[in-house]
């Protein structure tokens, strides 16, 4: 449970702007700030990993529904990502 989803951040907002905001309530271990391949902006969500499933409750508890540059944050536990088939050139899935 130590994986975490921030959504709704700004397309302006950089690792520097979110992550203190969890190292307040534990050690934070990962950071991914999800970006569109083509163009390099943000997609308004990223990953959090805490070091221990307490700190990633306690900061899931903290911070959602915060306002972080006039957004108003959106935490929550992360899911387990799921496989997905790809579809192959030329083939339709």
């Amino acid at each position: 449970m130590n994986n975490i989803l921030v959504g709704n951040l700004g397309p302006n907002v950089t690792e520097r702007d979110v992550r203190p905001l969890f190292e307040k309530h534990g050690e934070v271990a990962r950071f991914k700030m999800m970006t569109d391949r083509w163009t390099g902006l943000s997609r308004g969500f990223g990953f959090i990993q805490m070091k221990t499933d307490a700190e990633a409750e306690l900061a899931i508890v903290a911070l959602d529904g915060i306002d972080l540059n006039g957004k108003v944050l959106k935490v929550n536990p992360a899911r387990p990502q799921l496989h997905r088939r790809t579809r192959q050139r030329g083939q339709a899935t």
